[in-house]
């Protein structure tokens, strides 16, 4: 199947629904050091919200995406966007509150959407066939990839061109659209099976657990890339500017391996192995990063590594897909979601710490190595959990062995 038939209405409304909705999750950690950096110890601050807001998305996640109702999901998902148009809205209008108040803002905006995106990935893949699934996520990664492209650019511009409260209000904004947008797409994604007790849908996740572990080990190559590239190119004698710009191909990057792991129906290899052999080839690409002393050859390599990222998370994204029932499906992206941003904050702790004792070039090897363990624990436990099925209880969900036909 092409791109091409993808090109429906309710696809296309879902786009600008997932949009909205995620354009103010991508602006959010930049706009919250915007509008505090001013304050006396502003940057400190920026950096304490902005761990605040991320906490409130790993809890988040998993815990409103267990609670999701397949067949009735559009209430919960306009409730979450909801009370996350409430923490950006009031950031916008009380960026000079106390700072447990901005704490508290920061802790809705970033628990309320939390299961959103999950939800969304869920019922994107029931407007389309299932032939047409892998082109459909591969489509889904290449928005996210433009989206948090373009999502610096628009939170500087606005923030020191207008006022540093403005992406916030903007955020806020966006997520009253895409609760309307809501009325306009299925009012869920119906299975056509019981929804599983919560004893059952637990079991069901953890299951799962290779798969949020090479999800998580994903996500730390983004975080080394993202937080130590600028001091590695201090390191090397190069302007911190074009961190900007290496980054920005990166993202370039992983939009075009999107692009390209949809268009083909099938690869070689299980998804299993693709995607440990992706991951794999991200950490390469990132340890060469920390070696190499030319800008031009660490901008290539970022791009190639950008290519193999996207199509890593796809990978996993399409395993879930096969070792979850249908009902547990949103809960699973949700419970990933938190797993990878789990993963991104692990590794931008180690890498903070890592640089008051060590050089950037040597803090980025020792986070691959994080990585690369990582990986190891992954693909073993899926390797166990694929050749040994766990039994089905009379009282569970079945675990559906489905092949996805891509």
């Amino acid at each position: 199947m092409s791109y091409r038939e993808l090109v429906t209405r309710p696809v296309l409304t879902w786009g600008a629904v997932s949009a909205a909705g995620r354009l103010p999750i991508a602006m959010a950690p930049l706009a919250l050091v915007f509008l505090v950096r001013e304050r006396p110890g502003g940057y400190t601050l920026g950096a304490v919200l902005t761990a605040v807001y991320v906490i409130g998305e790993i809890v988040g996640a998993p815990l409103l995406g267990m609670r999701l109702n397949p067949e009735r999901a559009r209430p919960q998902l306009a409730a979450g966007l909801g009370v996350g148009a409430v923490g950006f809205t009031g950031l916008g209008l009380a960026s000079e509150a106390h700072p447990v108040a901005l704490g508290a803002l920061a802790v809705l905006a970033g628990i309320g959407p939390a299961a959103v995106p999950g939800g969304l990935r869920a019922l994107l893949t029931s407007l389309v066939p299932e032939r047409a699934v892998t082109q459909a996520m591969s489509m889904e990664s290449i928005l996210v990839f433009a989206i948090w492209a373009a999502a610096p650019a628009l939170v500087t511009g606005l923030a020191l061109g207008v006022d540093p409260a403005v992406p916030l209000l903007l955020s806020g904004a966006l997520l009253v659209l895409a609760v309307a947008g809501l009325w306009a797409l299925p009012a869920g994604w119906g299975t056509g099976e019981a929804k599983a007790e919560g004893a059952s849908t637990r079991r069901a996740l953890l299951r799962a657990w290779p798969v949020y572990v090479l999800g998580a080990a994903g996500l730390t190559l983004l975080a080394l890339a993202e937080l130590l590239l600028p001091a590695l190119l201090e390191q090397r004698g190069v302007g911190v500017g074009w961190a900007g710009v290496l980054l920005a191909g990166f993202s370039v990057g992983s939009a075009v391996g999107a692009f390209v792991y949809g268009l083909r129906g099938t690869w070689p290899g299980s998804l299993s192995v693709q995607s440990v052999v992706l991951v794999l080839g991200v950490a390469a690409g990132v340890a060469l990063v920390a070696v190499l002393p030319w800008t031009a050859a660490i901008a290539a390599v970022l791009v190639v590594a950008g290519l193999l990222q996207a199509p890593a998370s796809l990978t996993r994204n399409l395993s879930l897909r096969q070792l979850l029932p249908p009902s547990v499906l949103a809960a699973g992206y949700s419970v990933m979601y938190a797993a990878v941003g789990a993963g991104y904050a692990v590794s931008g702790t180690l890498a903070g710490g890592l640089l008051k004792v060590v050089a950037p070039s040597t803090a980025i090897l020792y986070g691959v190595c994080l990585t690369v363990l990582l990986v190891a624990v992954g693909a073993v436990g899926e390797r166990r959990l694929l050749r040994n099925p766990p039994e089905v209880q009379a009282d569970e969900v079945p675990v559906v062995d489905r092949k996805v036909r891509r």
